[in-house]
């Protein structure tokens, strides 16, 4: 165990994953850094806080620490993009979601340290988040991962608009049984928040590497609007204005919402239980 990764063990058939809550930036890096508050400014602001009650339902929680600038858990480490011809970020991002230089001249790593970090930092993520799937696995013919997630809500650069609340992506219908994609997606449509399947985020790397529906692994990634959940300025934002409190009467809307949704993958979970006993 390390002080950045934290593991919260459940035994219901659920695993969240929290590859992008983390603000923590080891002091080697820091001077190299253009500044604190923009290696931080694309945190999945306050995600681990909404939805805390999910330990209550028996789940398990895999989160790291570590500022996705130091090395994004939820790309693939070989460096493919993972969306190709559309801007994004990679394993050891060098601009900010809007473009924006994270270090300072001559100061970015080379594939050397890249290596260093994958073997630090992302491994030991991978290999819990893993381990835990397996572990449930044991005692579950079918386990729901649940990568969880959040984006401001107007990003020119990433897409066009303002983004809906909510992002659910199953990598185009591949990394679960499309029941669980549906019921999941009725939850959101049927809320007082937009919501779109498979749109602009489809899952990153975790979804895309771990949904294996046929070896009983269903995975989906929420990308929740942050005004959804925080009070967003909706557009250009800076040290004085982001990231705002976490405010639970703001957010107790959405978490309500969110419970349902973690209730229909324990549904389905267990009624693939029920089936594979019959």
């Amino acid at each position: 165990m390390t002080n950045w990764l934290t593991i919260r063990r459940g035994d219901a058939p659920l695993v969240l994953s929290f590859p992008h809550t983390g603000t923590d930036i080891p002091a080697a890096f820091e001077n190299r850094l253009v500044s604190p508050w923009l290696a931080r400014k694309d945190a999945d602001w306050w995600i681990e806080k909404l939805y805390d009650f999910a330990a209550d339902m028996g789940a398990t929680l895999v989160r790291t620490g570590i500022s996705r600038t130091i090395i994004d858990v939820n790309r693939d480490p070989s460096g493919v993009s993972l969306y190709p011809g559309q801007a994004t970020t990679g394993l050891c991002p060098l601009t900010s979601f809007d473009g924006e230089p994270l270090y300072k001249d001559g100061e970015e790593p080379d594939e050397a340290e890249i290596a260093a970090r994958r073997t630090t930092y992302f491994q030991p993520y991978h290999d819990a988040l893993a381990a835990e799937i397996a572990r449930l696995r044991e005692s579950h013919p079918a386990v729901v991962l649940y990568d969880c997630h959040s984006i401001r809500s107007v990003i020119p650069r990433l897409f066009e608009d303002t983004l809906p609340v909510f992002n659910i992506g199953t990598n185009s219908g591949a990394s679960c049984a499309p029941e669980l994609a549906e019921a999941v997606h009725a939850q959101c449509a049927q809320s007082d928040f937009p919501a779109v399947l498979n749109g602009r985020f489809k899952g990153g790397y975790i979804t895309r590497h771990y949904g294996k529906p046929a070896d009983g692994v269903h995975a989906v990634q929420m990308e929740l609007g942050c005004r959804g959940y925080m009070q967003e300025p909706l557009g250009p934002v800076n040290e004085d204005n982001w990231p705002t409190p976490y405010d639970p009467a703001y957010a107790a809307p959405i978490r309500t919402v969110l419970t349902a949704i973690m209730e229909e993958c324990l549904d389905f979970a267990n009624a693939e239980k029920k089936k594979a006993a019959r």
